[in-house]
């Protein structure tokens, strides 16, 4: 439901877990450990994007199909939407996996944002994301990040008013804009930024550190509670 004088609000989860459907299960055998990382899913995204969609009463889509299979927040044609697992697949293999598994979510994503849109709204939408401590051997300097584009004024309205709401509220925590990735990179919501105007449209990848994932307790609870709550004051 959304609120008098806020926009309408989505909640999605691209990378929400591991499950590799029975058909393709043997293109796996022997990458538990891979699945398991970070390059498997998202670790702790969804359950933030379930506390969030539950906290405003907003619509959550998510995938719980690993990014191995088919990699939903890239756009066709990436040379990362296919793992190595699945590049390898005859074409007409790969072509049923997007089929069945890629269009209906992105579809069905863009179906209800042209919905609200068409009725006079305007959306935010919040992608939610995690990202491993360190990558190739390099630290990533950041406990929270807000993807986003530095062209479209209410993205930069938004992240920056997230910010520092988190920030007030938590100021040994450490939030970066466009950071550890640039939200104007190939994604879902830099799709969705081309079908829908700057005015209708405001789109935010949120990125949380996984080692609070890892840590559980307190300091990820205090993470997601801390998310939700600044995020109403941003909106």
């Amino acid at each position: 439901m959304t609120m008098p004088g806020r926009p309408a609000l989505l909640i999605s989860c691209e990378h929400g877990g591991r499950r590799i459907p029975p058909p393709y299960r043997s293109l796996f055998a022997g990458h538990d450990a891979l699945l398991r990382s970070h390059r498997g899913h998202d670790p702790g995204a969804l359950a933030l994007a379930r506390e969030m969609a539950a906290a405003f009463g907003a619509p959550l889509i998510q995938s719980t199909v690993s990014r191995l299979l088919v990699d939903l927040n890239r756009s066709p044609g990436h040379p990362r939407l296919y793992s190595p697992m699945t590049r390898g697949l005859p074409a007409a293999a790969r072509r049923e996996v997007f089929a069945r598994y890629y269009l209906p979510y992105r579809a069905r994503i863009e179906a209800y944002v042209a919905r609200v849109i068409e009725n006079g709204e305007r959306l935010v939408h919040i992608a939610s994301h995690s990202f491993t401590p360190v990558l190739d051997g390099e630290v990533r300097h950041a406990d929270v990040g807000l993807l986003y584009d530095p062209w479209r004024p209410g993205e930069v309205a938004l992240c920056r008013g997230w910010q520092r709401a988190i920030e007030a509220r938590a100021p040994a925590w450490k939030v970066r804009r466009n950071y550890p990735y640039t939200g104007s990179s190939d994604g879902l919501t830099a799709y969705l930024r081309k079908r829908f105007g700057p005015a209708q449209y405001v789109g935010v990848e949120l990125e949380v550190n996984q080692k609070y994932v890892f840590a559980r307790g307190r300091a990820w609870r205090a993470l997601r509670e801390t998310l939700i709550e600044t995020l109403g004051d941003a909106l």
